[in-house]
């Protein structure tokens, strides 16, 4: 055996032996989804408004970047907001550094959004499941459709399905109260259940 091919027997060993030596941890998140009835009842505040500022800093022992973004309030459809709220969200830009975060939403001024926030003061507020929370108002020929799409009932979301389109914000709003109120939205939605032969 040559000494290039003992050298490379030692790679996973000296592998494993820095990551001891380095005595750090590794973790990882996963985020499962919340319906959206959870995602309104779970929720402290839930607003309609346009983001005014984007102002990123570095947190923490760690400096970590964070976004912490203001909101006019136009709407709340959930808990009490003044005329602006303020946010965070992890990831932004400070001076040459920027930090990404899978899952997190970036926002600009003049965003129109809706918002599921989660936490109490003296803590910031972050929108529910990260991107999950947040819900775009897109505006088109004089009118406002509110993006993603509601599932209208649990279970699995299907490609096309008639029932899950963007909705006019007033009809979201609506959306927010059933969901707060446990009523369903009408009749309940019958799906083809595939079956094995």
């Amino acid at each position: 055996m040559s000494d290039f091919q003992r050298s490379l027997r030692l790679v996973p060993w000296l592998i494993v032996a820095c990551a001891c030596i380095a005595g750090e941890s590794l973790s990882g998140t996963t985020l499962v989804p919340a319906d959206f009835a959870q995602m309104a009842r779970e929720s402290e505040l839930i607003v309609r408004g346009t983001v005014v500022n984007v102002q990123s800093q570095m947190t923490g022992p760690r400096q970590t970047i964070e976004s912490v973004i203001t909101l006019s309030v136009a709407d709340t459809m959930k808990g009490t907001a003044g005329a602006q709220t303020v946010f965070r969200v992890p990831g932004g830009r400070v001076g040459r550094y920027r930090r990404l975060m899978i899952g997190a939403p970036e926002f600009t001024t003049g965003d129109e959004v809706i918002l599921f926030l989660k936490g109490r003061a003296p803590a910031i507020a972050m929108p529910y499941g990260l991107s999950q929370g947040v819900y775009r108002v897109a505006r088109h020929a004089g009118g406002a459709l509110v993006t993603p799409a509601v599932a209208a009932a649990a279970g699995r979301v299907v490609r096309g399905d008639p029932s899950r389109r963007p909705l006019d914000p007033e009809a979201f709003a609506r959306q927010v109260q059933l969901a707060l109120t446990g009523a369903s939205g009408g009749p309940p939605v019958r799906r083809a259940v595939p079956r094995d032969r």
